[in-house]
């Protein structure tokens, strides 16, 4: 009898619409070649306490320098906030990585947000900057409104890299840091 109730309970179970699982982390990756050497780049990049290059940024706030749990407060033109916390920082790979402790889903519609800015040699004395990010969408639950489903977290995401990745490039291009 035992046997027989498994079986039903099975196959009940294999008819039945599959239940989605929640979200997956999405990934992303923005690049921009700068007609400047890394070490150039870097010095306006690799200062975790300036995110002035950022369009969005009205101004940066944080302690703890570069080093590794060191925290800053992005305020956005409008008046958000960001809370950012470094977690990895290499002057010598011109590589830092840090992660979103606390923004408002409506500012950027993303969640459990880590990301990673890398400046490299390129060819002819250029530099090549690499700005990614893992994140999940800004509704942990299943069915997401629009504005905070995966699409929107990725194009959020990829339009902010773009509009920063574009600013650095015109900044350090033209001279200033």
């Amino acid at each position: 009898m035992k046997r027989i109730f498994a079986a039903a309970l099975l196959a009940a179970l294999a008819a039945a619409p599959a239940q989605a699982h929640g979200p997956t982390r999405k990934k992303v990756e923005e690049k921009v070649t700068i007609d400047a050497a890394p070490d150039k780049v870097w010095a306006v990049v690799g200062n975790f306490q300036d995110m002035s290059w950022l369009p969005p940024v009205e101004k940066t706030e944080g302690k703890g320098g570069n080093e590794i749990k060191a925290t800053r407060v992005l305020t956005l033109k409008g008046g958000a906030t960001v809370d950012e916390e470094l977690y990895k920082y290499s002057a010598e790979q011109k590589s830092l990585s840090y992660r979103i402790n606390k923004v408002d889903v409506k500012v950027l519609p993303v969640n459990n947000y880590s990301s990673t800015i890398k400046v490299e040699p390129a060819e002819g004395g250029k530099s090549q900057v690499a700005w990614d990010g893992a994140f999940y969408r800004g509704y942990m639950n299943n069915d997401p409104p629009p504005e905070l489903n995966d699409e929107a977290a990725i194009k959020a995401v990829k339009a902010l890299y773009r509009a920063g990745l574009d600013n650095l490039k015109a900044k350090v291009e033209k001279g200033g840091s």
